[in-house]
C-alpha cells in the first residue's frame, strides 16, 4: 500500500489552481486589449476616410500630382452614378414602372455624409466630368 503526502497534493493543486488563475487573468486582459486596439484601428480608419473626403472636396478637381489618379477614380464612379441615375428615370418613365415594382438594393454608406465633430465643414466640390479620356475602372 503506497503512502500519499496530502499536503504536497494539496500545496500542488492549489499551486495549479493559482497558475490557472493567473494565466486567466492575462489572457482575459489580452483580450480586452486586442479588442481596444480593434477599436482604435476602426477610428483610424474613420479619420482617413474623413481626411480624404476633405480632400477630395477641396482639391479634388485640382488635386495635387500624387493624388490626382485616386481623384479622377472617384469623380469617374460620381459621374457613373449620375449616369446610371439618369438611365434608371428614364427606363422607369418609358415602362411606367413605379418605385414600389422595383426591387430595392441596400445602398452604400454616403460619400457626402456629414464630417464627424472634430473635421471642419468642407465646402462641397461639383462633380463635373474630367477634361479627357476617363481611366478605365479597376
Amino acid at each position: 500500500m503506497a503512502f500519499f503526502d496530502f499536503d504536497s497534493i494539496k500545496d500542488k493543486a492549489k499551486d495549479l489552481a493559482q497558475t490557472g488563475m493567473s494565466k486567466s487573468k492575462q489572457i482575459g486582459e489580452i483580450a480586452k486589449l486586442n479588442l481596444a486596439n480593434v477599436g482604435e484601428e476602426d477610428t483610424i480608419k474613420k479619420a482617413y476616410i474623413e481626411i480624404g473626403k476633405l480632400y477630395y472636396a477641396e482639391r479634388g478637381m485640382a488635386p495635387e500630382a500624387a493624388y490626382a489618379a485616386l481623384c479622377e477614380k472617384i469623380t469617374a464612379a460620381k459621374v457613373n452614378i449620375e449616369e446610371n441615375r439618369n438611365r434608371i428615370e428614364e427606363l422607369k418613365t418609358e415602362g411606367g414602372i413605379a418605385d414600389a415594382d422595383v426591387i430595392p438594393v441596400p445602398e452604400a454608406p454616403s460619400v457626402e455624409a456629414e464630417p464627424s465633430k472634430d473635421m471642419p465643414e468642407a465646402p462641397k466640390a461639383p462633380v463635373e466630368p474630367l477634361a479627357g479620356d476617363v481611366p478605365p475602372q479597376e
